[in-house]
């Protein structure tokens, strides 16, 4: 009987998930989640680079008046 699923590939998938909800709970931008919908939903569309990705969701963040609170 062969098995090809390795044991760690479980455990992998389940490090990134958690990654992922630390990210959205701590507010960092999620690259991977943004390739994800990007595949799922917009095919066509140009994906940005995990640099740009960044840099366009610091200045999201940042560039909105009275977004923060201190």
């Amino acid at each position: 009987m062969t098995d090809d699923r390795r044991p760690e590939a479980g455990h992998e998938g389940r490090l990134a998930r958690v990654s992922a909800v630390v990210r959205r709970v701590i507010g960092a931008p999620d690259y991977s989640g943004y390739l994800r919908h990007m595949r799922e939903h917009h095919p066509e569309c140009k994906v940005m680079s995990e640099a740009e990705f960044f840099s366009d969701q610091l200045t999201a963040r940042y560039s909105r008046p009275g977004s923060r609170c201190c």
